[in-house]
């Protein structure tokens, strides 16, 4: 048992890594919130004499309601790559989606400040959905990709990204702006149809420990 999980460890380290990257950045700036606001957040005016606000900007969390929420979604897309089995050329799409979910964000110049981890899970979210539709083993696999890529689309389409740049919703202390999840969602989306099929062979979990293949 003990090396079938160091096994599946690493496999699944790349997708595990980007994770780790987006949560445990942001537990360590949220120590210092008005700095990480200041020198970190996305802002159009800066994206391209600051480039590093690219990425920077997933770990600005606004209260602690932001924080805890986002780094409760983290965990849960972590999870998602874990269970699905996803190769590793998925969490490079996932990384690639990073920066580019923010770049998605100078078509709305007036939103002048962004943070947070929203527009990248869902990013990582489209990214799984694509890569199990396209490369799952099995149809069930497909099917769930396939639900899962519908459920993201249709909360992003209701959150009407065009009609509004920001929106507080119910028992939220912040605003959210829509824009950063359609973003992420588009960006995850065609990172995946970009690097995840890369292998000439639907792609299928390693074989236990002791077997062997022909």
């Amino acid at each position: 048992m003990a090396r079938r999980v160091r096994l599946m460890l690493r496999r699944h380290h790349a997708w595990l890594g980007v994770g780790l990257l987006l949560l445990l950045p942001s537990l360590l700036i949220a120590q210092q919130p008005g700095l990480a606001r200041m020198a970190l957040s996305w802002v159009p005016s800066l994206a391209w004499h600051e480039p590093w606000r690219w990425w920077s900007a997933a770990w600005v969390h606004l209260s602690t309601l932001h924080l805890l929420t986002n780094l409760a979604g983290g965990v849960l897309v972590m999870l998602l790559g874990w269970v699905a089995r996803l190769p590793r050329e998925a969490a490079w799409a996932w990384a690639l989606a990073w920066p580019l979910t923010h770049l998605g964000l100078l078509v709305a110049p007036d939103l002048l400040r962004y943070g947070g981890l929203s527009g990248v899970l869902h990013a990582g979210v489209a990214v799984a959905a694509v890569a199990l539709v396209r490369d799952a083993a099995l149809r069930r696999e497909r099917v769930l990709g396939a639900l899962l890529l519908a459920g993201l689309c249709a909360k992003v389409l209701g959150e009407r990204a065009w009609a509004h740049t920001l929106l507080t919703p119910p028992g939220w202390d912040i605003a959210v702006a829509p824009l950063a999840h359609a973003s992420g969602t588009v960006c995850g989306a065609v990172a995946a149809l970009a690097l995840v099929r890369v292998r000439s062979r639907p792609w299928s979990p390693a074989p236990p420990p002791g077997s062997s293949a022909g």
